[in-house]
C-alpha cells in the first residue's frame, strides 16, 4: 500500500511538474494568436485608411518643372537673318522700311508673332503667320523716323525701339490668329529681341545693300501672293462650253455616223 501511494503521489507530482511547463506554452500560444490577429486588424485598418485617404501628390512638381524649363536654354525653332538687329535707312521725317528673313528650322509647323515697344510708329507685314517645316518668309517692318531735336544730326545711329519675335509649335496646317499665343502661353518661346540700328542712306555699305535685296525679295513675294492661283481644271470658253478631248472625239464619231447613214440612203 505504501508503494502504491508513493506511485500515485509521484505520478501526481509529475503531472504537476509537466503542467508547470505546459501553462506557459499555452499562454504564449494564445498570446501569439492574439497578437497576430490584432496586427492583422491594424494592417486592415491602415489599408482602409490609405484607400479612403490616398496620399496627396506634391503640388510643387509643376512649379519645379516650370522652373527647370526656364533654366534650360531655349531651343530655337526659327532662324533669323539678320539674327539680332533690324537695319533701317536713317531718313528723318519719313517712313522707312526694314526686312528680316524668317525660316522654320524645326520638323513641325510653327507660328510666329511680332511685338514692338513702339506700336504707334511701327508695324510689321505680316504681323504673324504659320510656317511649314523648312519654309521661309521675308517680313517687312515699317517705322516712322522722328525728326531730331533742334534739327541736330544724330550721333549714334541707334534707337531705343525694340522688336520681339515669338514662336509657338502648332499641330498641322491651322489658320493663324493672334489668340493662339494667349491660349498656349506656356508653350510660347521668345526667339529673339531685335534692336533697331539706323544706316546712313547716302553712304554705301554691305548692310544697306543686303537690306535693299531683302526688300526687293519681299516685294516680289508679296506680288506673287496677290496673284490669283492658276486654274488647273477644265477650260471654259464662252457660256460653259467645256473643251474636252473625249467629247470632241465622240462628236466627230457621231457626225461620221450621220454622214454614212445619209450616203447609204
Amino acid at each position: 500500500m505504501a508503494i502504491i501511494h508513493a506511485a500515485k503521489s509521484s505520478s501526481s507530482s509529475n503531472n504537476k511538474f509537466w503542467g508547470l511547463f505546459r501553462l506557459p506554452f499555452k499562454q504564449s500560444g494564445t498570446l501569439t494568436i492574439n497578437s497576430s490577429s490584432s496586427s492583422s486588424r491594424n494592417l486592415t485598418q491602415q489599408l482602409n485608411q490609405s484607400n479612403l485617404n490616398p496620399p496627396l501628390q506634391p503640388q510643387t512638381s509643376n512649379t519645379v518643372s516650370s522652373v527647370a524649363r526656364s533654366l534650360l536654354p531655349t531651343r530655337r525653332r526659327l532662324r533669323l537673318d539678320p539674327s539680332n538687329k533690324l537695319y533701317f535707312p536713317y531718313e528723318p521725317g519719313k517712313q522707312v522700311r526694314s526686312a528680316i528673313r524668317i525660316k522654320n528650322t524645326s520638323k513641325s509647323h510653327v507660328a510666329f508673332k511680332f511685338q514692338t515697344t513702339a506700336p504707334k510708329s511701327c508695324f510689321m507685314r505680316p504681323p504673324g503667320g504659320i510656317l511649314a517645316p523648312g519654309e521661309t518668309i521675308i517680313a517687312t517692318v515699317f517705322k516712322f523716323v522722328e525728326q531730331p531735336e533742334n534739327n541736330e544730326v544724330q550721333k549714334e545711329q541707334k534707337s531705343s525701339v525694340k522688336f520681339k519675335i515669338m514662336s509657338l509649335k502648332v499641330k498641322g496646317e491651322v489658320d493663324y490668329v493672334p489668340e493662339l499665343f494667349d491660349e498656349q502661353r506656356d508653350q510660347v518661346a521668345v526667339e529673339q529681341i531685335l534692336r533697331v540700328v539706323f544706316l546712313d542712306a547716302e553712304r554705301p555699305s554691305s548692310a544697306l545693300e543686303k537690306l535693299k535685296r531683302q526688300l526687293a525679295e519681299a516685294e516680289s513675294a508679296l506680288e506673287a501672293r496677290k496673284k490669283p492661283p492658276e486654274d488647273t481644271g477644265p477650260r471654259i470658253v464662252g457660256e460653259a462650253l467645256v473643251i474636252d478631248e473625249w467629247k470632241e472625239r465622240r462628236e466627230r464619231y457621231l457626225a461620221r455616223q450621220q454622214v454614212e447613214a445619209v450616203d447609204s440612203l
